[in-house]
């Protein structure tokens, strides 16, 4: 069991590693819980615990809601009740599940998501990049300003302000990096005809915005940087824009799979399948249980 100092050097260091994680704290835990107030862990975006939040049944419960804060971006307190335990009731920025397979005590873990501030790597030097500089800080953003494509690496937006330089060669490599918002700076005619001479996919034409940023009349470079960082606000909280992953950790590259998860044929919850969850092999199949007791009453019935 990790305790909590271990916990708090780990999170400095995902921090470093802008690493995205969910810290998980218990705040309260009725006998027989096996945890206690002050309990804690941190779930990484793979699924993976590092730490104490309960058994198998909690770590479950834990996990999931876990996950879904990162994707939703905000915390919650998690509220993991025993099957016919006392209800507790429903309220804004709380979220109840009823585990079956708890021995009891109910229990409430705030989840907390410590996500990195986005990247915007701007290729270009201008007052819109000084601008956008000195504007993005209070908005969360990190501004990785260049000359060149190198500003690319970890962005998870791009804009491409150099004004007639290598603007194609520019595009051309975040799109190449997997950025899912890559801006433009330039008028409507030259934009078009920018995406003209690269003759982009339809999937990549629609991660290319020019002429970049919310129509809000903008004129001077402080609007115009003001434009880009709200049509950049409404990218991360309302469409869901992520970095994209690093080459080393994509789909078949060799890099971290998420765990795999199965459902208990028993109570119906949703388990993880690991090295000590209960197994059941009926017939060639395997079956996957969240504690002995169910498959123990598989088993049996079979």
């Amino acid at each position: 069991m990790a305790t909590a100092p271990d916990l708090t050097g780990r999170s400095r260091e995902l921090l470093a590693d802008r690493v995205p994680f969910v810290e998980a704290t218990v705040v309260r835990a009725q006998v027989p819980a096996s945890v206690r107030a002050g309990d804690g862990a941190i779930v990484l975006a793979d699924g993976s615990i590092e730490g104490f939040v309960g058994g198998r049944c909690a770590r479950d419960s834990v996990r999931t809601a876990a996950l879904e804060a990162i994707r939703e971006r905000r915390s919650v307190l998690l509220r993991v009740l025993p099957d016919g335990g006392e209800p507790f009731p429903e309220a804004p920025g709380a979220h109840v599940v009823v585990n079956p397979c708890l021995s009891g005590g109910a229990m409430e873990i705030f989840l907390q998501p410590r996500l990195p501030d986005p990247v915007v790597g701007v290729v270009g030097a201008s007052p819109i990049v000084s601008a956008l500089a000195e504007q993005a800080g209070p908005l969360g953003f990190i501004v990785s300003a260049g000359a060149d494509t190198s500003v690319v690496a970890g962005a998870t937006a791009v804009v491409v302000a150099s004004h007639g330089g290598d603007e194609e060669g520019a595009v051309r490599a975040a799109l190449d990096a997997g950025v899912g918002y890559v801006g433009l700076v330039a008028s409507r005619r030259r934009g078009a005809a920018v995406l003209e001479a690269l003759a982009l996919s339809e999937e990549e034409r629609a991660r290319v915005r020019t002429p970049v940023g919310l129509d809000i009349g903008a004129a001077t470079p402080a609007e115009i940087a003001l434009s880009i960082l709200a049509e950049l606000v409404r990218a991360v909280r309302l469409e869901g824009l992520t970095a994209p992953e690093p080459a080393g950790c994509r789909s078949g590259s060799g890099g971290p799979a998420p765990l795999q998860t199965a459902l208990d044929p028993v109570c119906g919850m949703s388990v993880t399948v690991e090295a000590d969850t209960p197994r059941l092999e009926v017939d060639g199949q395997e079956y996957w249980f969240c504690a002995p007791g169910c498959r123990d009453h598989y088993a049996a019935g079979v």
